[in-house]
């Protein structure tokens, strides 16, 4: 290395770009950067779990935070000592360089990065000119000794350093010469990886793969060299792709793609597309297939619903519909499938709608163990169709689906018939002015040759219908105990319709130890959402008696 960096102009080009590596670091910030999207709030605790998780997984870093900067991060650095035990990855502090014009041994931020007593730490430090000018307000000799220095004192320290070149493309495309003295600043100060960051996510891939080979170029082997890229153009996942095949070895970025404005680059996108297309190592051998279950575990724990659309990891990721893709897969497994769904912990689900085949509903019944004949399906097929005009949507429905097959195949429900039911809702105003607001329902079912009447209350109509169904039964089903409630999602057809609108009701019911999902479809929404109720219940007790 050099000096003086050259012009931008008289680095290599992308011809003479660098081998892409056979392996890679993946680097996770989902504590840190990830927890900055509108909607997170992480506890401590949550913090824990999720440290847990990207463990399991095997990623190589955790980036937990930034001790100093708020009593969360503090605590959280304080018990991972105590609290949390990692077989597979290494846990990273972050902080930034000194201070302008300011000394590494009385630093605040890197004491404190000192204090949090992890091997390796994570500094971010201004690479664009712009910044150093105007936001640091302070001369560009100063903004390549406040990286210099810091890097260097905690090398001296005992710690593995990171540097994160934040706003690095915007600095490199605005002057090539300052961002790589920075970069080489802190490479003869002993830094372990100079992770280029496309800070805004204004930078597109062809933009990407051409700066890290130059970059790579001109540094050598020196220094390793990672990205960290933001999804605003959408090209984040793209963008990372690039800058490994320009030779970057280490890549950070969030589960799910959590982060700030429309996120980070997404790992659980990377890490497949790099291993199972472009056969590059990322994780352990064996931990790919737990992809799936962390990145749905880890949406749980920041309490966001999974995008089923997301690659690889979604629930629709390998759903067919179509009864001509369906029809293939039922030959070939990889007719309409990219990847095995079992190399990254998914499957493939075949959905039911009006858009099936006979084959979709013969492979569906097979899974069920029903010996379904060639007019009963096509019959079920016409069936289907005629109920999803009329508003259900059973490939969201999957228990409602199972009832209606094995309907179909001459099952009945053995627990319950019901005969009526009814629901009174009563408000109250109080002497003090409260509102009270109390809500009945009966129901009237067979149980085999006897007739059973019972009340219920609850909070609502729904409440109280099951409470009154579980009355009418109370005794009789063991498991009816384990089945609680999970979700109730009402949507309105044909909103133009005004209150006469058609009701959907989609309920969600669980053991324990699983979930299924039901369908009622009415005028009504008590219609409705009786259909979705009790079905649930009927589906919750087949489980447990099969």
């Amino acid at each position: 290395m050099t000096a003086n960096a050259p012009h931008v102009a008289d680095l290599p080009r992308v011809g003479s770009l660098p081998s892409t590596p056979t392996a890679v670091e993946i680097f996770d910030t989902t504590l840190r950067d990830g927890s900055q999207l509108e909607g997170i709030s992480l506890t401590v605790d949550d913090k824990l779990r999720i440290a847990e998780q990207l463990d399991h997984l095997g990623v190589h870093w955790i980036e937990g935070g930034w001790p100093g900067a708020n009593p969360k991060d503090d605590e959280f650095f304080r018990r991972i000592g105590t609290d949390l035990t990692l077989t597979t990855s290494n846990m990273v502090a972050f902080g930034s360089t000194r201070r302008v014009k300011g000394r590494v041994d009385i630093d605040p931020t890197l004491a404190n990065l000192l204090a949090a007593n992890t091997e390796t730490v994570c500094i971010v430090g201004k690479s664009w000119d712009y910044h150093v000018t105007e936001a640091l307000r302070t001369d560009l000799d100063e903004g390549v000794a406040m990286v210099a220095d810091s890097v260097r004192f905690l090398v001296d320290n005992g710690r593995r350093t990171f540097l994160d070149a934040e706003h690095f493309f915007d600095g490199y495309k605005s002057n090539p010469g300052f961002a790589l003295r920075v970069l080489e600043s802190a490479a003869e100060s002993g830094v372990s990886c100079l992770v280029l960051c496309d800070t805004n996510g204004g930078t597109l891939p062809f933009e990407i793969e051409r700066i890290v080979g130059e970059v790579q170029s001109y540094l050598g082997d020196d220094v390793a060299l990672g990205i960290h890229c933001h999804n605003d153009t959408g090209c984040a996942v793209a963008n990372s792709l690039a800058a490994v095949r320009a030779g970057a070895v280490h890549v950070q970025g969030t589960v799910n793609g959590y982060g700030e404005r429309v996120g980070n680059a997404n790992l659980t996108t990377i890490i497949p597309d790099l291993t199972l297309k472009m056969g590059i190592a990322t994780l352990p051998e064996g931990r790919l297939e737990r992809l799936t279950s962390v990145s749905h575990h880890i949406a749980e724990l920041v309490n966001m619903a999974p995008d089923p659309q997301a690659p690889f990891v979604g629930t629709s990721a390998f759903a067919h519909k179509a009864g001509l893709h369906v029809s293939a897969i039922a030959r070939r497994s990889d007719a309409y499938e990219h990847v095995s769904p079992e190399a990254v912990g998914n499957g493939t689900r075949l959905l039911i709608s009006e858009m099936s085949g006979r084959s979709t509903l013969e492979i569906r019944s097979r899974e069920l163990g029903l010996d379904l004949d060639g007019q009963q399906l096509t019959q079920i097929v016409e069936d289907l169709k005629e109920l999803e005009h009329r508003g259900y949507h059973f490939e969201v429905a999957d228990a409602s689906l199972e009832l209606l097959l094995r309907k179909a195949g001459g099952w009945s429900n053995p627990y319950f018939r019901i005969e009526s039911y009814r629901v009174l809702d009563e408000q109250r105003t109080l002497p003090n002015g409260d509102v009270e607001s109390t809500t009945e329902a009966t129901v009237k079912v067979w149980v085999g040759d006897e007739r059973i009447l019972r009340t219920g209350e609850g909070n609502g109509p729904v409440s109280a219908l099951d409470a009154a169904l579980r009355a009418a039964l109370n005794g009789r089903h063991e498991a009816l105990e384990r089945l609680h409630l999970v979700d109730f999602k009402v949507r309105v057809l044909d909103s133009a319709d005004g209150t006469s609108a058609v009701t959907r009701v989609l309920i969600d019911m669980s053991d324990g130890d699983a979930t299924w999902t039901t369908i009622g479809v009415s005028g009504n929404v008590i219609d409705a959402s009786w259909e979705a109720m009790s079905d649930a219940v009927v589906y919750g007790l087949l489980r447990a008696n099969s």
